[in-house]
């Protein structure tokens, strides 16, 4: 058996809850990769909207899905804007925190309070059985105050709700990235918070 990595992990995940021709988003869309990857999941009918706020991204994204653009709406905008965005039941939502990869520039970087936004709105966008995966990376300036007040979020939902899960191997130097995990456990317009 191979434990994997978080991002392989989320993917698995994903491969599991979402369905063809359901709309799903890509809530850093990045180099394209996990774009293309629900792209494929939700197949011809399927709808990605993958949110970036650099455009470079969103190019870089476009490039990546090729004959499979028509599928993806690419979003210059920050992924807290999402219930602006989303016609509908949303089947499923991916993230990778942190900055654009492979290029050099890290100041910009996902933000806490942004990220928080984010996740709560698809919750409440989320169908019943929906998950939401969040790759944590950390090791850069300010990841961990976005992994801080991510947790400290998830530990704020009731569990009639919401059950959250982290992954994460803890044999790795440095700072490996993990995963963490929304599933809706049922119909909700906005996921209530304990005090």
């Amino acid at each position: 058996m191979e434990l994997g990595r978080a991002l392989a992990q989320a993917r698995k995940l994903m491969e599991r809850t979402v369905r063809p021709g359901e709309t799903v988003v890509d809530a850093t869309a990045g180099n394209g990769h996990d774009t293309l990857f629900l792209a494929e999941l939700t197949g011809p009918e399927g709808h990605v909207l993958a949110f970036d706020i650099q455009q470079a991204a969103l190019n870089a994204t476009r490039a990546r899905l090729g004959k499979l653009a028509e599928r993806a709406e690419l979003i210059l905008d920050s992924h807290d804007h999402v219930a602006d965005y989303a016609e509908g039941v949303v089947g499923g939502a991916m993230f990778n925190l942190g900055f654009l990869p492979n290029t050099g520039d890290r100041t910009v970087v996902t933000k806490p309070e942004t990220t928080v936004r984010a996740v709560h709105a698809l919750l409440g966008l989320l169908k019943k059985g929906g998950l939401i995966t969040v790759c944590v990376y950390d090791g850069h300036e300010g990841g961990d105050l976005e992994r801080d007040a991510l947790l400290a979020y998830a530990l704020r939902l009731r569990e009639s709700d919401v059950d959250v899960a982290r992954y994460e191997l803890i044999n790795q130097k440095g700072h490996p990235p993990f995963l963490v995990t929304f599933e809706k456990k049922k119909e909700f317009s906005k996921p209530e918070l304990l005090d």
